[in-house]
């Protein structure tokens, strides 16, 4: 059996966002290199760090709004699906662009890892690539596991040019177009 990859898909991404139409109410579906994934629901921890920084990005950036799981086309050629945790743009951004949006006026994308077996490549190494591949200039990652926050940025050529891993605790910057430093502390309270 020939492995799914972007060059040899599952299925068509027009079949895809109707299976991720019809499955919306019980699971979460993505489709990255050719393969489905299913986000895991998240817990009270997973949502507390995703309010926290909407918080921090409101108090910072009040033009702009952290959007929980809008769906982005993804990957080059916008062939993949990802539903970010939090996906920060000028406040109506999303007024009329459907479930999958296009991510160009998207300044930054956030993942908030999951206990989960995929998380490590899907959060890690997956969405990196992806993000990067659409021009998404930052990729926030707070990762539970790790007890660190992981800033992606510079995105060229597919991949991200910069990244700067910091533990929690420790302040870290939200580099140009979002222009934010982060105080991490209070994610101490919400580690696994």
């Amino acid at each position: 059996m020939t492995p799914s990859t972007s060059d040899h898909p599952q299925m068509g991404i027009e079949d895809f966002e109707e299976l991720a139409l019809l499955a919306h109410e019980t699971a979460r579906l993505e489709f990255l290199n050719g393969k489905i994934g299913v986000k895991a629901v998240p817990d009270g921890n997973h949502g507390e760090m995703v309010a926290w920084l909407l918080r921090r990005c409101m108090q910072h950036r009040p033009e702009l709004f952290l959007y929980p799981e809008q769906g982005l086309k993804a990957e080059a050629y916008r062939q993949g699906r990802a539903r970010p945790d939090g996906a920060l743009v000028p406040e109506e951004y999303f007024a009329e662009k459907g479930e999958w949006a296009e991510p160009d006026g998207v300044l930054m994308v956030v993942e908030v890892t999951s206990p989960d077996s995929d998380a490590t490549r899907r959060d890690r190494i997956e969405k990196p690539e992806a993000y990067a591949a659409t021009g998404i200039p930052v990729y926030l990652l707070i990762d539970r596991e790790a007890a660190a926050v992981t800033v992606y940025s510079d995105p060229e050529d597919g991949k991200y040019r910069s990244c700067t891993a910091r533990p929690f605790g420790a302040a870290i910057e939200l580099p140009d177009p979002v222009g934010i430093t982060l105080d991490t502390e209070k994610l101490k309270d919400f580690a696994d």
